[in-house]
């Protein structure tokens, strides 16, 4: 997976498994580099990898199946930590929650809700700041899919009073604030976390194409709707964490394991690796981006950033990044999302049509590297991760698209 970002726009390379590369990443860029964004005492750390034995605590693997090798060490990794939990309560090491991937297209983890808990399958998704399930009484076909709370069965339910609606990039939903304990591990529980029980859900959130009950927003309480206190900070304020930051690990379907997120903690073993870089507003997860480039051509494909990169010399860094172009990280997107500008320009670059998006597949052996600058750090992404090829229709596409 690659966290790519174009314009004002939030992109999360999962649709294809990209990988983040660092600043001196050669030509073939990093498979194995992980990224640490840090807002107002909050960190986020992202790290990818190849090989499952880079993941954190806990084994995951493919929900198509497991090797012999494989299940024997999940049998003993489960019998360790549950003697762990026998012996001692979990503390912050322990925040960790599996996640499924999905054709590489999304992951999905597991909350419990309630008392008694109700479980539900969530996104954890970087670019949005609520939380959201079926409700029981929802009669769309989205909620009659899948798993439905049912207020009247916790006994810790408290129901708010307040409606509300979100509108995403796709899809839409609309139903009631309640309160209620949220837990995403056993370390990680949420008291009188303000969450959304819908009552109306349109037709994006159907099965087979979403296999998800809900969403998990990441971002901030300044981005949520309905004025909700959103879960990260409803984590610090309650001192959940052993440390205010949370960690994210993708894996591509053709490996063995799919992913995970740690909160107040992550892989340490990364330590030296780690690419650091600033991120502003309180909102979601934005950095600054000043530039894109195709291969080692020095031509800046991201509109608008010359005329900002021009006046440095002029500005403050604190200036600068006020008048920078920006990008969102979001974990909860499949594609490279940016203004039809830049993307036109990309697009136009390589060959590919610009309002198809297609390039004949017999010309992506030929691409080179696109190179991304946020926070002043140089990521890249290979023709093979920003090129989709379909091997059922021979059709090769971009996959980015613009948003106004």
């Amino acid at each position: 997976m690659k966290l790519i970002l174009v314009g004002l726009a939030a992109i999360s390379q999962i649709a294809i498994g990209a990988v983040i590369g660092i600043d001196d990443a050669p030509s073939g860029m990093g498979q194995d580099d992980p990224t640490i964004f840090e807002q107002e005492g909050v960190k986020m750390h992202m790290s990818f990898a190849e090989d499952s034995k880079s993941a954190f605590r806990v084994p995951l693997f493919l929900r198509d199946g497991q090797d012999p090798e494989s299940k024997r060490k999940e049998r003993l990794e489960r019998t360790r930590r549950m003697k762990s939990f026998a012996e001692k309560p979990p503390s912050s090491s322990d925040s960790a929650a599996t996640l499924t991937n999905v054709r590489d297209y999304y992951y999905y983890g597991y909350i419990d809700i309630g008392n008694p808990p109700q479980k539900f399958s969530v996104v954890f998704d970087t670019g949005s700041s609520n939380i959201w399930v079926p409700g029981a009484a929802c009669p769309s076909s989205a909620c009659v899919e899948h798993r439905r709370f049912n207020t009247t069965s916790s006994q810790t339910f408290a129901d708010t009073g307040n409606k509300i609606q979100i509108q995403y990039g796709t899809g839409f939903i609309a139903g009631d604030v309640g309160q209620d304990t949220v837990k995403v591990s056993s370390a990680v529980m949420l008291r009188n976390q303000s969450f959304a029980v819908t009552n109306l859900e349109d037709r994006t959130f159907e099965l087979p194409r979403s296999q998800f009950d809900g969403l998990f927003g990441l971002g901030f309480t300044g981005g949520s709707e309905g004025g909700v206190k959103a879960p990260v900070d409803t984590m610090v304020d309650q001192n959940i964490l052993k440390e205010p930051l949370f960690g994210v690990k993708l894996f591509r379907s053709s490996e063995k394991s799919n992913g995970e997120i740690t909160f107040g903690s992550y892989d340490k073993s990364y330590a030296n690796k780690l690419s650091w870089v600033d991120v502003y507003g309180n909102y979601f997860w934005a950095t600054t981006m000043e530039g894109i480039y195709y291969g080692d051509e020095p031509t800046n494909y991201l509109y608008g950033a010359d005329k900002i990169n021009s006046l440095s010399g002029s500005l403050t860094p604190q200036e600068k990044a006020r008048a920078s172009r920006k990008a969102l990280l979001d974990t909860g997107s499949s594609l490279l999302y940016g203004d039809a500008f830049t993307l036109a320009a990309m697009s136009k670059r390589i060959g590919a049509d610009v309002m198809s998006g297609e390039i004949p597949c017999s010309a992506v052996p030929n691409l080179k590297p696109f190179r991304f600058v946020l926070g002043g750090k140089s990521f890249y992404m290979n023709p093979n991760e920003y090129i989709y090829h379909d091997e059922a229709s021979g059709v090769c596409e971009v996959q980015w698209m613009p948003v106004s």
